[in-house]
């Protein structure tokens, strides 16, 4: 039997267009959730969620207008309880009973079945089925008050359509009308005081017939669009602006495209019913304006597509998408561009106004700007960036490095004091570069300034020039140094000073930039340019560690690392260019035969090991006039053709045909272990073959810790 097809609309005043897809989800989601749990949907039913931006709506399909009865058996209490010696109920039993709605006369009806290790008694009984009226009453509650709503609005509603007993409602937005349809069928359901119907209302301006009186739930998204000029399905509509906003930038010019904005185009998408792109212009002369600061200025404040040509350069025409599509456009394009131009034109006074001051006689004012009250301002925190910055320059590429990369932390954060900045925040550093240009400063120092922030999130490109590299080195640092200092560490889902974000940052730039530097080092290197600020450095430091290497093991599972093999790399410490290649060692060698009897091995081995190095120290040296039994002759002479070539492999840098060569040992290995007792009672027999398995374990666990592998 095919059930009708299910419609839920609230109509609402327009909704926060940050959110409007994730509460249309949300909405549908919940409503299909409740319902499926009800047992009012089929298995082949669908949801389809509808957002925009004065609607939330779901379309189910399949819904049955009661669900089927359920045999339900309900556990009582033990024989022994609820039966007295003669087989009589007892008053405990017969009390039970009257709470579940039963009499006397179901004690014979009562099931006796072993539960555990004692008989109980249980009452069968059917569970009659929801009718969809009441299920759908339940889930809109269930699916309205679970909505992710960023912040609630209390309002009065009209005493011409409240419900008795409605007089103000709390909801993201006001609430004007209800729809629920079961195929033609209104469901006579309520929610935010209002009572459901089959009226739903069109766009503000462009709907041909208002109310629209929709004939049944199928026809919600088809009615909506011929009569109501609405696109309701987010998704559609989505994909209507992004296929429009091609097409008139093709128009516009050739080569040119709009820029790529997925939360932008989110955005967009939520605050029109009635997509209609329109391309509009702005004077040329704001060109000469950095083309961050006019993209920002557009995006952020007027939700334009502005238009780059193929170099990626801005153009002075932009895309508007319109929730309106008149006859003549002009003054709707019109009214854009002279909208956008006084945001320009503050654009082109900051910039203008900023160049008059060097970055360098800003410096200054940092000391008065706060940091954080246990760290002092921007401008101690300055020096302490130079001072790390100093020393990883030198580290890394002597005094030459270390004087730029001194010269560019102490500007680094001089763009905070323009108006620009001010003004638009995110263009800290990239503004600043800028500013160090019109200042006559060498390009590597103004790439640094500007790439002292990167990678500023999750796939960001990394500093381009070594002095970016250490200065963002030193200023990621320093911020987790110091935080960790003060006790400032992320917990749970809270990170407000974005240390997982810097510590990812650091990570990447040791690993992709092959930075031969000692991590615990570079951090104990660091703390001392906070000098009495942080008096247990040390302890602050190791959780600092503890917490990298977390970073670290997540950074190589995004590369394709199980967390055994993530482990694995990681506890041999290679040097940082050398992860990735170790990883990839680690993962072929996992899927050889041999790699879980190795894996095992090792860790036996590892074990055995440590265990005697607790009793004195083990050499990794082995005497052929002691080798005694065949298995562990046979080993070491496996280890004598094997070890060397894994070595010359290892040596040259190819770490997957070293572990592949090792696995040559698995049958010598196991042979050992069958045959041998290491622990031998001659003194020098023991430590021999102690020897012998020190310098297999040495050789085994050169790329990776092959025992973090073992099941």
């Amino acid at each position: 039997m095919t059930h009708p097809n299910l419609l839920v609309e609230l109509f609402v005043e327009e909704l926060p267009p940050k959110v409007l897809k994730k509460l249309g989800e949300a909405f549908a989601g919940q409503l299909f959730e409740q319902l499926q749990a009800l047992g009012l949907t089929a298995a082949d039913s669908r949801v389809t969620a509808y957002a925009s931006p004065r609607r939330l709506a779901a379309h189910i399909t399949h819904v049955a207008a009661k669900a089927a009865d359920k045999p339900l058996r309900t556990k009582l209490m033990p024989v022994s309880v609820g039966l007295d010696a003669n087989g009589q109920p007892t008053p405990a039993l017969l009390k039970k009973l009257q709470a579940i709605g039963a009499g006397p006369e179901a004690v014979a009806q009562l099931q006796r079945a072993m539960d555990g290790k004692a008989e109980a008694l249980f009452f069968d009984s059917v569970a009659t089925g929801a009718t969809l009226d009441v299920a759908l009453q339940k889930a809109l509650h269930e699916a309205i008050a679970k909505l992710p709503i960023p912040k609630v609005m209390t309002y009065q509603l009209h005493s011409g359509t409240a419900l008795p007993g409605w007089d103000s409602v709390q909801f993201v937005r006001p609430a004007h009308g209800l729809v629920a349809l079961h195929g033609s069928a209104v469901v006579p359901v309520t929610a935010l005081g209002l009572a459901a119907g089959r009226a739903t209302h069109g766009h503000r301006f462009d709907a041909q017939q208002d109310p629209i009186e929709l004939p049944d739930a199928d026809s919600y998204a088809q009615a909506l669009r011929a009569q109501g000029a609405v696109i309701a399905s987010f998704d559609e509509r989505r994909a209507d602006i992004a296929a429009q906003l091609a097409a008139a930038a093709q128009k516009a010019g050739a080569g040119l495209k709009p820029i790529e904005d997925e939360a932008l185009l989110d955005e967009v998408t939520a605050l029109v019913e009635r997509p209609h792109v329109l391309t509009c212009q702005f004077e040329k002369e704001f060109l000469d304006v950095p083309q961050e600061c006019l993209i920002l200025t557009m995006k952020a404040n007027q939700k334009y597509f502005p238009l780059l040509d193929e170099g990626g350069r801005l153009t002075h025409q932009f895309l508007v998408v319109s929730n309106i599509r008149p006859e003549d456009a002009s003054a709707v394009t019109g009214g854009n561009e002279r909208v956008v131009r006084p945001r320009l034109a503050d654009a082109k006074f900051f910039f203008d106004t900023d160049r008059k001051k060097t970055l360098e006689s800003r410096v200054e004012g940092l000391a008065k700007v706060v940091y954080h009250n246990k760290l002092g301002t921007q401008g101690d925190r300055v020096q302490r960036v130079r001072a790390i910055a100093k020393t990883l320059g030198e580290q890394l590429g002597g005094p030459a490095l270390a004087a730029a990369a001194d010269q560019a932390a102490m500007l680094a954060k001089a763009d905070l004091l323009t108006d620009m900045v001010g003004e638009f925040p995110e263009l800290q550093g990239i503004m600043g570069g800028y500013y160090a240009r019109h200042d006559g400063l060498s390009e590597d120092i103004a790439q640094a300034i500007e790439d002292h922030y990167k990678p500023r999130f999750a796939g960001d490109e990394l500093p381009r020039g070594d002095v970016g590299t250490v200065v963002a080195l030193a200023d990621k640092l320093e911020t987790l140094v110091g935080m960790f200092g003060i006790g400032n560490l992320p917990t749970g889902d809270k990170d407000p000073f974005a240390l997982r974000r810097h510590a990812l940052g650091v990570i990447r730039m040791l690993v992709e930039k092959r930075l031969p530097l000692d991590l615990p080092a570079t951090v104990a290197s660091a703390a001392q340019a906070f000098g009495p600020l942080l008096p247990d450095a040390a302890k602050s430091n190791e959780q600092l560690l503890a917490f990298i290497y977390e970073r670290i093991a997540g950074y190589l599972r995004e590369l394709g690392a199980s967390v055994q093999e993530a482990d694995a790399v990681i506890a041999a410490r290679p040097m940082w260019g050398e992860m990735p290649k170790a990883l990839a060692a680690v993962r072929a060698f996992a899927q050889l035969p041999e790699a879980p009897a190795l894996a095992a091995a090792n860790k036996r081995i590892g074990n055995i090991l440590k265990k005697a190095e607790a009793e004195g120290a083990v050499d990794a040296h082995v005497s052929d006039v002691l080798l005694q039994e065949p298995a562990e002759k046979a080993l070491h002479a496996a280890m004598q053709q094997v070890l060397p070539q894994a070595d010359a492999q290892f040596t040259a840098g190819d770490y997957t045909a070293s572990l592949q060569t090792l696995a040559g040992l698995r049958a010598p290995v196991d042979a050992f272990f069958d045959g041998v007792m290491v622990n031998a009672e001659q003194p020098d027999v023991r430590l021999n073959r102690l020897g012998l398995l020190k310098v297999l374990h040495q050789a085994m666990n050169r790329v990776a810790d092959l025992a973090r592998l073992a099941a």
